[in-house]
């Protein structure tokens, strides 16, 4: 049994200052430790915070985690980082390793417990070498389906609204094919504002200054692992490694080297403005010689199935609905945020138990597999 209470945290401000904390207890490995704080957006207080140190005699590798790029999904980001910070610390050598750890990507998404910015950007559809070079119509399948994926009013009748959804999601699957839904949930979408899975017309606070921390670290280092924290996909109280196809290796030769289950690939094709492509494309222009691992870790809700995958866009669907245009009854409302949580972050023991266990499994494999580990 886990005491998840000290890792999971019920609001952003809470979950902040206990990753603050945690800079004095890296300070004793890492003396020139620093925590960074940049202000990011509107509202007050909102703030992408950094703890950072290069290694004491020689930058030959750093470990960067990140956390909340889809805001609600920070708090079990931040579980895993106060989990490693706890377990593993001691076994990394910080004489030839740098630490880059990074709280709440979106601050306000995890502050307001949404999994986009305050101007409705899906930062992870965000990322692009070079500003303008995706064309507002890059996703058809979107564009055909776009009154299934936008605000059509207020919800008025929670039951009858996600019947009728579904039903137009079933429909949709049929006439494009499943594999057209994923695309247009995949790919993202640069056109319309209040849709979901927007991807935004120009480049959001945060991803600036997040692609300034991968330049820096890319140029610094001979190595760097990434491992970027998320909640949502994949089988249920599992964890999923998620993997660019700049990543050369074939999916079952990842799961025998890295001893993981769930490992997925991804192609560029199907996904725009994704951070950890740009992040591999950044590093083949500006660092060729720099290795660079990097990966997404989500944490399952749902599930892996059909039938998970149109719940999964059905919440995304009426949340964002809720949000833009409200509800006429306060258990309509009640029931869509349940359902949003219950899909980013559930406050079910077992899944924050699980959470913790496949966190450790994910970081031991990679450590070990990259060996960053310590000898025992």
């Amino acid at each position: 049994m886990f005491d998840t209470e000290k890792y999971f945290n019920r609001s952003y401000v809470h979950s902040r200052n206990e990753f603050r904390k945690h800079l004095s207890t890296i300070k004793e490995k890492w003396p020139s430790a620093e925590l960074y704080t940049q202000s990011i957006g509107k509202e007050e207080d909102t703030t992408i915070d950094v703890i950072y140190s290069e290694a004491n005699s020689s930058n030959k590798q750093v470990l960067f985690f990140t956390t909340g790029e889809h805001g609600i999904e920070g708090y079990a980001g931040a579980a895993v980082v106060h989990l490693f910070v706890e377990e593993y610390l001691n076994q990394v050598d910080p004489q030839s390793t740098g630490i880059c750890f990074v709280h709440a990507i979106n601050p306000w998404g995890m502050k307001n417990f949404r999994r986009v910015t305050e101007n409705n950007v899906d930062l992870n559809r965000n990322y692009f070498l070079e500003q303008g070079t995706v064309p507002e119509t890059v996703n058809q399948y979107y564009a055909k389906e776009s009154e299934i994926f936008q605000p059509n009013g207020v919800v008025k009748d929670i039951k009858k609204e996600k019947t009728a959804l579904y039903e137009q999601l079933s429909k949709g699957m049929m006439n494009e094919g499943h594999s057209g839904i994923k695309t247009a949930k995949g790919m993202g979408q640069f056109e319309f504002e209040r849709g979901v899975y927007y991807g935004g017309t120009d480049e959001e606070e945060s991803t600036k200054y997040m692609k300034e921390w991968q330049l820096k670290l890319l140029t610094t280092y001979s190595r760097v692992i990434h491992m970027d924290w998320h909640t949502a996909l994949g089988p249920t109280n599992e964890v999923t490694m998620v993997m660019s196809e700049h990543d050369e290796r074939e999916e079952e030769e990842l799961k025998a080297q890295y001893g993981m289950k769930n490992i997925k690939k991804f192609t560029p094709k199907n996904v725009k403005g994704d951070s950890t492509n740009y992040f591999h494309k950044l590093k083949k222009e500006v660092s060729p010689d720099t290795k660079l691992f990097s990966a997404l870790f989500e944490f399952g809700t749902f599930g892996a199935d059909k039938k998970a995958e149109l719940r999964e866009l059905t919440t995304i669907i009426l949340e964002n609905q809720l949000y833009w245009e409200g509800a006429v009854h306060e258990e309509d409302r009640q029931w869509i945020l349940e359902e949003f949580n219950n899909m980013f972050y559930p406050e079910e023991e077992a899944w924050r138990e699980a959470v913790l266990k496949e966190a450790r499994l994910a970081i031991a494999s990679v450590l070990k597999e990259e060996g960053l580990l310590l000898p025992a």
